[in-house]
């Protein structure tokens, strides 16, 4: 959904508390750090009613003490993500008032709820959430009337949360409460729902994403990459791998054109058990699972709702190399602390180029290129195929099956022993060519060689991008896994090329 260049506005009716308070839980996951709120209405109109359910829903404590801070004129709260100011500005009178209180002090880096704002004068910023109660004594005491208006970039949030809150009431989800969960390395986010009867589900916030700066053949990278930058693949995806009768969660509803879905909810048990190790049954099961998806037949086309359909686009030549380009662009200089010259990146790349031409003439196979750890669920209650849940597929493509083995088996996040990943190995081969008598084993070992070198060199890119660039150095933790990975998969006969790069230019990766 693009950013709308005027203020949005959203009309709501709140016949008690209790939807007051609901609608504090909406607004924690649309305001944030640096933010400003402000609210207004008559004395008793529902501010303060407001303000402390959102600084509790924040501050994860529904028993939080909130004190009004009419006396105080500003209460300020630590959060577990970032301090939150609520002030009462009704006594003061002018903009100087607020320089003696420490106000640009207290407001630095901080979620700013305001009531009675206009003290602050032309210091308001144009980037806001205004919130507006109202009375209707006709109506009831506990009854109110709100109209939010957001201003600025907060306008293309409100008309998200908008977005959300149509989706919810038209569902049947609108009495679910919302609980945050984590999101993932993209611009994606989830919340659990659950209704007072028990019933769950997943809400999938994946608003459309504006087209990043040109890098390479006038394209932005997402678009050589091949992922999503809409919903619609995560939706056409779902319903291919549930029509195989696979456990992919069901799309209850969704609203594609801004971005969201309300999903099955397939639980939270994984594959890994209390110590973060892979468990070898649930893993023979996610392998398994695979064997199955590379032989059943998977055309380049998923439907969509409607009677619309997506095309899966190809795993080719140019999504891979901008792929393993990341590694001399952000692993190179921020992790192995060398500069690279421009005839090594390009030695680099020609390298790389000669050989994955052979897998990257692949279209075999749908290639979820997440089939990962993080993304399968263990539904122990299912019986065969079915009891691996798959979450995480929406920049599927068109390629060679060994990606999604190497990925499963050389897992970024987790360390997979070398008996236990030629167990698997092993084992996929072996469920395969029940299938497929013609599987060649000898050339998928070749493929998954490369295909496992690849997806960790751009791995060590992506990682190394994400604690540069994004802030989120947590993933450099996985560093010294993956470097392990692409060093076992470099000892292939098929990869002697792109070792001897390795040899010359990053001689310590060969010794990880």
């Amino acid at each position: 959904m693009s950013q709308p260049a005027n203020p949005a506005t959203w009309r709501l009716e709140l016949p008690d508390e209790t939807s007051t308070t609901n609608l504090a839980a909406q607004m924690a996951s649309l305001v944030g750090q640096g933010d400003l709120v402000t609210l207004t209405g008559d004395l008793g109109a529902g501010k303060t009613t407001f303000a402390r359910a959102l600084i509790r829903h924040i501050c994860g404590d529904p028993e939080l003490e909130t004190p009004s801070p009419s006396f105080t004129l500003m209460q300020i709260y630590e959060s577990p993500k970032f301090p939150i100011v609520h002030a009462d500005l009704y006594r003061v009178e002018s903009a100087h008032e607020l320089v003696e209180l420490g106000w640009d002090e207290a407001a630095e880096g901080a979620l700013v709820l305001v009531e009675w704002a206009d003290r602050i004068g032309e210091g308001v910023d144009p980037d806001r959430l205004d919130i507006a109660f109202a009375l209707d004594p006709a109506r009831g005491d506990s009854y109110r009337e709100v109209v939010l208006t957001g201003h600025g970039v907060m306008a293309g949030r409100l008309a998200l949360a908008r977005a959300i809150g149509k989706l919810l009431d038209e569902a049947g989800w609108a009495d679910a409460t919302r609980s945050f969960m984590l999101g993932d390395a993209s611009v994606r986010a989830y919340e659990r729902l659950e209704k007072p009867d028990g019933s769950r589900a997943i809400l999938m916030i994946s608003p459309a994403r504006p087209d990043g700066p040109p890098v390479r053949f006038g394209k932005s990278y997402s678009v050589i990459a091949r992922l999503a930058e809409n919903i619609e693949p995560f939706v056409a995806i779902a319903q291919a791998l549930r029509d195989k009768g696979l456990s992919a969660p069901q799309v209850y509803a969704c609203d594609m054109e801004a971005g969201l879905a309300i999903l099955e909810d397939l639980g939270h048990e994984g594959v890994l058990d209390e110590n973060g190790a892979p468990i070898l049954e649930r893993y023979i099961d996610a392998a398994s699972v695979l064997a199955f998806l590379h032989v059943s037949g998977t055309p380049n086309r998923a439907p969509l709702p409607g009677g619309k359909s997506y095309r899966i686009p190809p795993y080719d030549h140019d999504a891979m190399l901008i792929e393993v380009d990341l590694l001399p662009e952000w692993y190179a200089p921020h992790v192995a602390q060398l500069d690279l010259s421009a005839s090594a990146r390009a030695m680099f790349l020609t390298l790389w180029r000669n050989t994955l031409e052979g897998v990257a003439r692949s279209r075999d196979a749908w290639v979820l290129r997440d089939y990962h750890s993080p993304n399968l669920i263990w539904l122990p209650e299912r019986t065969g195929l079915t009891r691996i849940g798959i979450i995480d597929f929406q920049d599927c493509v068109m390629g060679h099956p060994a990606y999604d083995v190497a990925s499963l088996l050389q897992d970024a996040r987790v360390t997979v022993p070398d008996d236990m990943e030629l167990r698997l190995l092993s084992h996929y081969a072996k469920a395969r060519r029940a299938m497929d008598e013609d599987f060649d084993m000898s050339a998928f070992a070749a493929a998954y060689a490369i295909l496992g070198a690849q997806r960790a060199t751009k791995i060590l890119g992506i990682f190394a991008r994400l604690n540069v660039r994004d802030g989120k150095p947590h993933y450099m933790a996985h560093i010294p896994r993956v470097e392990h990975y692409l060093a076992k998969s470099l000892q292939h006969p098929a990869l002697g090329d792109v070792k001897g790069w390795y040899k010359i230019h990053m001689p310590g990766i060969l010794e990880a």
